[in-house]
């Protein structure tokens, strides 16, 4: 097998709310000296399949990937999923639907603004949003700096977006996890410490909603990633251990929407010194 020694299993693209378009995620993949990457663009596949015509044999190695954002009765959780066959109507199914419910929270959004807040947008730069194929807090954030409504785009997600109430369905995350299973992929618990804003999931309330993920099917954790410290890296690595789950490891690159580099994943040494957990991870998806 292939040697890997630096990879990043978590970013996005213009396909949801990155900036950089799948073909520059590729460009910037090889110049970052990335073995191995996956994209990972909210509720949707359209990323990887323009992507992987492009893979060449001396390149890095390319998985496909997914991030559905889902919620239920005990909170958020974001499911990656990894490895499936993106023409799999099982999963353009969960696809469909959590492009319908994006496209229902920005109007939402756009709404409570104008009530809330009293902003208000041209229609040329609201159909401008609507065009967008996934668009989410970021982009109406960029729309509310250029308007003047914020000081800067975190500015208008942390004071604005985050304050309003808005009300929609959700994928649920057992919905996500069997339409990866049903495509061929892996479904995997995205940056497991981290729901809703600033809530710190630990302790019991990992285990519980682990055990509950894992009777749906789930397969891995998202152990090492690029806002954990090395305390919640054991941590997230002992849960993983517990549940015998596969590990892997992301940035959650946004291109300039974040301060996060690619391959700015956390994990550290060689693919020798790599838990067992991610090393399996690796020999079944390359």
């Amino acid at each position: 097998m292939k040697t890997y020694a630096k990879i990043d299993l978590h970013m996005h693209s213009t396909v949801s709310d990155g900036t950089d378009t799948p073909e520059e995620i590729l460009k910037n993949a090889i110049a970052s000296g990335l073995d191995l990457f996956a994209l990972t663009d909210h509720d949707d596949v359209k990323g990887c399949t323009a992507i992987m015509p492009l893979i060449k044999p001396d390149g890095p190695a390319f998985i496909t990937g997914v991030e559905f954002s889902c919620r239920d009765d005990d909170g958020k959780y974001h499911i990656l999923g990894y490895g499936y066959d993106p023409g799999s109507e099982s999963i353009l199914s969960v696809v469909r639907k959590g492009h319908n419910i994006r496209m229902g929270k920005l109007d939402a959004r756009l709404d409570g603004l104008k009530r809330e807040f009293g902003f208000e947008f041209s229609k040329e730069d609201c159909d401008m949003l609507h065009a967008i194929n996934n668009p989410g807090k970021p982009h109406i954030g960029n729309l509310m700096t250029k308007y003047g409504f914020s000081e800067s785009k975190q500015d208008a997600i942390d004071n604005y977006l985050n304050k309003l109430k808005v009300r929609s369905e959700h994928v649920s995350p057992r919905e996500a996890i069997e339409g990866i299973l049903g495509a061929g992929g892996i479904p995997v618990l995205a940056h497991p410490a981290y729901g809703s804003g600033d809530q710190l999931i630990l302790g019991d309330d990992m285990d519980m909603r682990l055990k509950k993920l894992v009777e749906y099917g789930l397969k891995g954790m998202e152990v090492f990633y690029s806002g954990f410290t090395d305390k919640l890296i054991k941590g997230m690595h002992d849960f993983a251990e517990r549940y015998g789950l596969y590990m892997t490891a992301g940035s959650d690159y946004h291109g300039s929407n974040k301060l996060v580099a690619m391959g700015d994943t956390g994990l550290t040494g060689t693919f020798d010194d790599w838990p067992e957990g991610l090393k399996d991870f690796i020999k079944k998806m390359a």
